[in-house]
């Protein structure tokens, strides 16, 4: 994609002002006058107000305040005031702005070293008054963005003072700092970025390759940046605080979004929780040199539903619209980041070999003068005779020009008056006192720098790659990645909006909503919700939640919709109005338009629905149809097993059920669901569970089902299945949860440091609640868990005083057996671990690592061959269990019911797993757990 745009379009030639002339004056139409001087204003703030420089990133009043700065600096700190003073010479808009730009300069710490209140941008503080604030140029800006050698320089506005048209800046400080600012037809929005990435981007594209950045925030926080398209036009950046679960009570927001204060998220919680979209009982502001805000929940509210209406209803999520414009040769244009640094690496490349061409040039004219005063001395030039009766300077330059004429070949330049002049003025005690063998030395070093320089010049990559690691070594330290880059599932605000209305019928009148508080009371809602309504004459609707609607008279079921839902199946029995048959169905909703009436029977006119149930998890139960009396029934009763029928689309007809009138129908035993259960997997990357087949299979859950997670600090915690749960960072191992399943685990004792190994099922504890499975004693880690049958452990032990590690392998069945989850254990091996090795796995384990100093150092194992803890439902044909109907399903139905299979067979997945390799490994630190491409979280 090409980086550049149309510029902004020159004046036209062609004015379209008229001239008239009325004896000797001129006038000139208004219309004229304006549209040039808009364009002239136009062009002035583009140019020299709102949009940075690519050369050094700065707008023009940033660059006259380093500028002050360098001009000022003598080491110590200046009055901000002072400096604010220092540069009105140089910009010509007032004190307010010069301040705002400093102060803005400083909060980003990289180029000024500040001393008072310089504000917050995390809290929103603002600064100190100018005269009680101090700063000076930080070692980085010295070193980085000053050279008068390699400046270009022009007049200040009022011709008094020299300032510089772009600083020679050796590194992408654009990308570093970001910038935001809004000219006449065009804005720019340049995200910050990581100071240790860039440089490793610069290092990159001098090796030839193309950089890929993503930005990073001084607030830190979580950001999603997969569509962030290189920072240019049409990208997005969605950015999220960092929300941390303390107990199931209190959530606590430790990184607030870029561009959010403190005092502004919580703003948004309170107006959210005033509006009934989120419920909480306090929130409490802790913020000092770090962010915390406490929210404490209302009861009976879960803690994860609310993280997700946090983020969908309060400025914990915000989203920002990057839009990278800088000015290059003095006309603006748009360009990806990426191309911006490669821009800047070039430049910061061409000042490098401009500062050592500069440097060389020193060095020879050193040399240079150096050799011409040896001579000048050792011949004794300074006493000759001719030299001595010279009357004036051009003589002199004649005497010495003839006097030097043999040892011209031993200067690279020729020798000029000027330099004539330069050894004349050398005091005679200086001559006199001339070392020859120290100029000897001296010179000869100048040549060996001079060779040094040289060697740049003719690798001038490497000695720019090498300038990019210096700045690495010497700066980079503390200025580490501060946002996390995830991928954010969406947050849907119908599906976490808290139910705070409450919706009422008037079901003959055919009235929903939520202001008729005299009706009938059907349930709470939110004001997000859409509402599904069946009438007695078999048509549906979906509609928005109102104070109050009108939705056809008659309603026999009104409730909540959810799209997508799978699981609600409704089950009917309608009498068709032009044939007088009754008609069996089952049906679920996935998607419908809203507010269009929908037909559940043939269409006839005089059609009525006679049975109606909703069932939310696929119940079906059993009716006793009454038959009229009628000369051609023997039998006027039947009864009906609706789990009979297969579950089809909304439009279809049906099942016959009779011909005859029928006099009632009567509920006869509750049905029991028929939906199978609900396959589920585990997204590492969202921390989310999911139906989509995304990540690591977890199995189908159904009923009372929970899920299993163990921590890398030796807890676990059951939990439910439902999709909104979130899952803590510091996930160790999940799965779903199996009484009967025995493990194995190696844990260290932190009071003796003593290593045990116990064998045991997890107990079956309340949902939420976090247990231990190791010590409490502080120290104490878990090393090890499997779930393997007949775990082999390779242990590599010091025995005696030798010192030479013997190695022995152990069956941890026969250490011990199994016990309960609170006991301590056998120990490990009566004498020094020294390395641990697990050698055969027959189902899935994970290991986190030992990273102290402790006796263990290391981990090996060997990766299993089969998950056998697999559920083998999973195995079964997951085809469509409907069956062929009396009627086919029509293309509308198939327009809104997609197949929601899994894109990938179970059977595959298995034949994956066991095709797997084994991969031995060692682990020397517990950040080594990872997520392989399957979805598998463990040591890879």
């Amino acid at each position: 994609m090409s980086d550049e745009t149309n510029p902004i379009p020159e004046e036209n030639s062609n004015n379209s002002t008229e001239n008239q002339q009325t004896g000797n004056s001129q006038s000139v139409l208004l219309s004229g006058l304006y549209e040039n001087w808009f364009l002239d204003y136009a062009s002035y703030v583009i140019l020299d107000r709102a949009v940075p420089h690519i050369n050094d990133g700065f707008k023009p009043v940033q660059r006259r305040i380093l500028h002050s700065l360098k001009e000022m600096d003598d080491g110590r700190f200046n009055k901000a005031a002072n400096v604010i003073g220092n540069t009105m010479k140089y910009h010509p808009h007032g004190d307010a702005s010069i301040g705002d730009a400093m102060v803005q300069l400083g909060q980003k710490d990289l180029l000024i070293d500040c001393q008072g209140n310089w504000g917050d941008p995390v809290t929103g503080d603002s600064a100190a008054a100018p005269r009680y604030i101090e700063g000076r140029l930080s070692k980085f800006a010295n070193d980085v963005v000053f050279n008068p050698d390699t400046t270009e320089w022009q007049l200040s506005y009022d011709g008094r003072n020299r300032e510089p048209v772009t600083l020679p800046v050796k590194f992408p400080l654009l990308l570093a700092q970001g910038a935001e600012g809004i000219a006449v037809g065009l804005a720019t929005k340049i995200m910050p970025h990581n100071f240790i990435e860039l440089i490793d981007a610069s290092i990159e594209v001098l090796r030839g390759e193309r950089p890929n950045l993503l930005p990073d925030f001084l607030t830190g926080g979580l950001a999603d940046c997969s569509a962030y398209n290189e920072g240019q036009r049409g990208g997005k950046i969605r950015i999220r605080a960092k929300i941390e679960e303390r107990d199931k009570k209190t959530l606590a927001i430790t990184e607030i979004p870029y561009g959010t204060t403190t005092g502004g998220l919580i703003d948004s919680v309170v107006t959210a929780n005033e509006k009934g979209k989120i419920k909480i009982k306090k929130i409490e502001d802790n913020t000092a040199q770090s962010v915390e805000i406490i929210i404490h929940l209302a009861p009976g509210i879960s803690p994860d539903v609310t993280i997700d209406a946090l983020y969908a209803f309060t400025s914990c999520e915000v989203s920002i619209s990057p839009n990278t414009c800088v000015i290059r040769d003095d006309k603006p244009h748009f360009m990806s980041v990426n191309d911006v640094l490669i821009e800047n690496t070039k430049q910061t490349k061409a000042l490098l070999k401009q500062e050592l061409e500069i440097r060389l040039n020193e060095l020879q004219e050193k040399i240079f003068f150096s050799n011409l005063l040896k001579i000048f001395i050792q011949e004794g030039m300074y006493k000759h005779p001719d030299y001595e009766n010279s009357g004036d300077f051009e003589t002199v330059v004649q005497v010495l020009t003839r006097l030097f004429t043999p040892f011209f070949d031993q200067f690279y330049r020729e020798i000029l008056p000027e330099d004539y002049k330069k050894l004349i003025e050398k005091p005679m005690s200086s001559i006199t006192r001339f070392d020859v063998k120290k100029a000897d030395e001296q010179m000869a070093a100048l040549e060996g720098e001079i060779k040094k320089v040289r060697h740049h010049l003719r690798h001038l990559t490497d000695y720019a790659i090498d300038w990019f690691v210096r700045l690495k070594e010497k700066y980079g330290k503390g200025r580490e990645r501060k946002t996390e880059l995830r991928a954010f599932d969406r947050v849907e605000a119908s599906q976490v909006a808290l139910a705070n209305v409450k919706l009422y019928v008037n079901r003959a009148d055919g009235f929903i909503g939520t202001g008729m508080r005299k009706d009938e009371y059907v349930g709470d809602c939110s004001d997000l919700d859409d509402i599904v309504v069946f009438r007695a004459d078999g048509k549906c609707m979906v509609t928005k939640i109102q104070d109050k609607v009108f939705v056809g008279k008659d309603i026999i079921h009104v409730a909540v919709f959810k799209k997508a839902d799978d699981r609600t199946v409704y089950n009917l029995i309608y009498r068709d109005g032009k044939s007088g048959t009754s008609y069996l169905k089952r049906f679920s909703i996935l998607g419908v338009t809203r507010d269009k009436e929908y037909d559940l029977t043939k269409g006839e006119k005089g059609s009525k629905v006679l049975y109606f149930t909703a069932n939310p998890n696929g119940e079906a139960e059993v009716v006793t149809v009454q038959l009229k009396p009628h000369s051609k029934l023997r039998k006027l009763q039947l009864d009906l097993d609706f789990a009979e029928v297969a579950i089809k689309g909304r439009a279809s007809q049906g099942n016959i059920v009779t011909k005859y009138p029928i006099k009632k129908i009567v509920l006869k035993s509750k049905g029991v669901s028929t939906l199978s259960g609900r396959k589920l997997w585990f997204d590492d990357v969202l921390k989310r569970l999911n139906a989509d087949s995304r990540g690591k299979y977890l199995g189908e859950f159904d009923g009372d089902d929970k899920i299993l997670t163990v921590m890398t600090d030796g807890t676990y915690e059951l939990t439910s299945f439902d999709l909104s749960n979130h899952f803590d960072d510091k996930l160790l191992r999940i799965e779903k949860y199996s009484p009967d399943q025995v493990y194995s685990v190696i844990h260290r004792d932190g009071k003796t440091g003593i290593y045990y190994v116990k064998r045991f099922s997890f107990e079956d504890i309340p949902i939420g609640k976090r247990t231990t499975i190791i010590n409490d004693e502080p120290g104490s880690k878990l090393l090890l868990i499997t779930n393997a049958v007949t775990p082999v452990v390779s242990l590599d032990v010091l025995k005696g005083k030798s010192r030479t590690p013997e190695t022995m392998e152990q069956n941890l069945t026969e250490l011990i057996d199994v016990k309960g989850m609170k006991a301590q254990g056998n120990r490990l091996s009566p004498h020094e671990v020294k390395k641990v090795v697990l050698m055969t796995v027959e189902a899935e384990e994970i290991r986190p690592a030992i990273s102290d100093n402790e006796p263990v150092t290391e981990i090996q194992s060997e990766e299993k061959e089969a998950d056998t803890d697999v559920d083998q439902s999973v195995v079964e044909d997951t085809a469509s269990d409907e069956t062929p109907s009396d009627q086919p399903i029509t293309a509308e139905d198939n327009a809104i019911e997609p197949d929601n299979q899994p894109s990938k067979s179970q059977d595959e997945e298995i034949q994956q797993t066991k095709e797997r390799p084994k991969v031995d490994f060692e682990i020397t630190n517990p950040d080594d757990i990872r997520v392989d491409d399957k979805g598998q979280m463990g040591l890879f």
